[in-house]
């Protein structure tokens, strides 16, 4: 089986590395970081792992999305970044967005 080493960046700064299979999807993950939380991460330990989310590239990854299906390299590190959050956008509520003819602008920084 081929591994994937992934460094999940937690919205506060703090970094911690695991290792997933390209099978694994989003949901796998969330429930495997809830399950074994970092010893560094106590204070922001979250209730449920049904609120924790994954961006990968500026976008969020919906629970069934795989690795595999980011065409991830495999044995290489992928840099996630993992929040807390409620309710995840519509998958094409960006894009529709960009489609609409607007002047306003709309900007986001991940750090």
């Amino acid at each position: 089986m081929t591994l994937l080493w992934t460094t999940m960046k937690l919205f506060f700064g703090k970094t911690q590395d695991f290792t997933f299979s390209p099978n694994d999807s989003a949901t796998d993950i969330a429930k495997h970081v809830f399950d074994n939380w970092p010893a560094g991460w106590e204070e922001e330990r979250v209730s449920s792992p049904s609120i924790l989310r994954l961006i990968f590239q500026g976008r969020f990854l919906h629970g069934n999305v795989t690795l595999g299906a980011l065409k991830l390299p495999p044995g290489r590190t992928t840099v996630m970044h993992l929040v807390a959050r409620e309710t995840l956008p519509e998958p094409n509520s960006h894009g529709q967005r960009n489609r609409e003819k607007t002047t306003e602008s709309n900007c986001c920084l991940l750090l």
